[in-house]
């Protein structure tokens, strides 16, 4: 018998990639009967937590994460997802911190991501999303190109 997952995260961002990751936690949930949960993260502006810039107002927020929730829909909507048991997640914040409480507080087996090509000065400043979760997923993770 096999490793059959309960639970599997897919973290979308709208990108190709995250496409290709959706697609592929999708069957994995399909084909082991988990539940899926597809989560994505708006990462604030550069300064609105920095010394000189001011937190952001309700309302710029909830615009923030409302925009993050219709990617989602687009996405959601853009698979076939009959027989899949699917919760949607939308958090603002780092990403990669975001999604590993998420696993976390889930118990999620899974986490499936795409692998997505940072910029230089991303990649040394921050680490790219996918790498830093290779780091400290709490889980199996499963990067998919």
């Amino acid at each position: 018998m096999g490793w059959n997952p309960r639970h599997v995260i897919a973290a979308v961002d709208g990108s190709e990639q995250s496409l290709a990751a959706a697609r592929a936690a999708l069957d994995i949930a399909r084909d082991s009967g988990a539940k899926l949960t597809f989560i994505t993260v708006v990462r604030p502006p550069e300064g609105w937590w920095g010394l000189e810039g001011a937190p952001p107002s309700p309302e710029v927020l909830a615009e923030a994460i409302a925009g993050g929730g219709e990617e989602l829909n687009k996405l959601i909507e853009s698979l076939d997802t009959s027989g899949v048991d699917i919760e949607t997640a939308e958090e603002l914040g780092d990403p990669a911190s975001k999604i590993i409480a998420v696993v976390e507080q889930t118990g999620a087996d899974l986490l499936v991501v795409g692998k997505r090509g940072a910029g230089l000065v991303e990649r040394v400043m921050l680490g790219s999303v996918a790498d830093r979760l290779a780091h400290h997923a709490p889980c199996p993770l499963l990067i998919v190109p």
